[in-house]
């Protein structure tokens, strides 16, 4: 028996393996953080793994806003569990965490040499327009996946105005699209509903 199950065992450390590598990968290429993460997420994970659907990830990446942490981190843990459950959630965060390490450590300890040369200050500064670039880009995928229709352009005015012109928590206007979500889409399941039936006694 243990000579049948090492096969399947060594399939799933390499399953593990490839999650944390592909992780590492994004993570290693990750600047901006978790919104400048989605173009790459969505070429690697959806596009050529075909791991998820998109719509999967927009999801992921929706509830991950309204939780403690960091967006990337967060988001990996859900994509890795969706393929390995607790070990591949693991797997996926480590791999995202790891060049981050890896690099601050570097920097850190070459930070005096580097902090005033010319070059390094040139390329961050590009390095800042390509991750403006990266999240506009975001920007537009969630836009074309969450607005879909009235209801969701109403919603994003109404968040846009109090997260511009007041100080309501974040984390409180992704509770109230929540409710707001689930109200609309409970009525029109009572609409169809009652459509339904009158058309059956016709």
């Amino acid at each position: 028996m243990g000579f049948a199950e090492s096969p399947e065992r060594m399939l799933g450390l390499k399953e593990l393996f490839d999650i944390y590598l592909k992780f590492f990968k994004i993570g290693a290429v990750t600047f901006g953080g978790g919104y400048a993460m989605l173009p790459i997420l969505r070429r690697e994970i959806v596009e050529k793994e075909k791991w998820l659907s998109e719509e999967a990830v927009m999801d992921f990446y929706a509830i991950s806003q309204s939780m403690p942490g960091i967006i990337a981190i967060n988001v990996g843990s859900f994509i890795g569990y969706q393929r390995r459950k607790k070990l591949g959630a693991a797997a996926a965060a480590l791999g995202v965490v790891s060049p981050c390490i890896v690099i601050i450590t570097i920097i850190a300890a070459c930070l005096s040499n580097f902090q005033d040369n010319v070059y390094v200050r040139h390329a961050l500064s590009a390095v800042s327009v390509c991750v403006c670039a990266l999240i506009l880009d975001s920007i537009v995928a969630m836009w074309k996946k969450g607005v879909k229709d009235v209801f969701g352009m109403v919603v994003f005015a109404i968040m846009l105005v109090l997260m511009t012109f007041t100080e309501t928590s974040p984390v409180l206007l992704v509770v109230l699209s929540a409710v707001c979500g689930i109200i609309c889409k409970s009525l029109q399941e009572r609409s169809k509903d009652k459509t339904e039936k009158g058309g059956n006694k016709q």
